[in-house]
């Protein structure tokens, strides 16, 4: 796991054709916008969110964020743990984003 700035996680994320971006926040956080082609998967569903995780290629490279970087960390550090090698964190989160957000 890698902990990004906001335009370190940009800058690999636009020149990644590997990525996976993914937003850990709540149902409710998600109405706010979220940022385009994200897969999401709350983290505070416990064992569904396991479910999810395990369900993913663990060739690719996956950016995960959430508000403001907490929850997402804790997402890259289980994902690490069940060996996927390439998870980067959104310092700041969501909240600091200033990137293109989309809207249900």
């Amino acid at each position: 796991m890698a902990d990004l700035t906001q335009t370190e996680w940009r800058e690999k994320l636009e020149n990644d054709s590997n990525a996976v971006l993914i937003d850990v926040r709540t149902e409710q956080e998600i109405d706010e916008g979220y940022i385009p082609k994200a897969l999401h998967m709350d983290i505070y569903q416990g064992q569904t969110f396991m479910d999810k995780v395990q369900e993913l290629d663990k060739d690719k490279t996956y950016y995960i964020y959430c508000r403001s970087g907490g929850r997402s960390a804790q997402a890259c550090a289980i994902m690490n743990q069940l060996g996927f090698n390439k998870t980067y964190n959104l310092l700041g989160g969501f909240s600091e984003w200033q990137g293109a957000i989309t809207h249900k």
